[in-house]
């Protein structure tokens, strides 16, 4: 049971650091300087998928706190 939830807990870490990779920053970087990084457009721009990345993100981290949690246990 230990072995399963270390390998579970080992690919839960792979996929939250490629996530959180895939994000974007939210800093503006230079467009900021230039005053172009407020516009309509740019503010919408991919904003479903940062909601899903987002959303991803909590999720992959309350299972890896979980099966952290888990693994950590004297129950198990």
């Amino acid at each position: 049971m230990k072995t399963a939830l270390v390998i579970a807990l080992l690919i839960i870490c792979v996929l939250l650091a490629i996530v959180v990779m895939m994000q974007e920053g939210k800093g503006g970087g230079l467009t900021a300087v230039s005053g172009n990084g407020e516009s309509y457009w740019n503010k919408n721009k991919g904003k479903s998928k940062e909601a899903v990345l987002s959303k991803i993100t909590i999720v992959l981290g309350i299972a890896f706190m979980v099966i952290a949690l888990l693994i950590s246990s004297k129950f198990i």
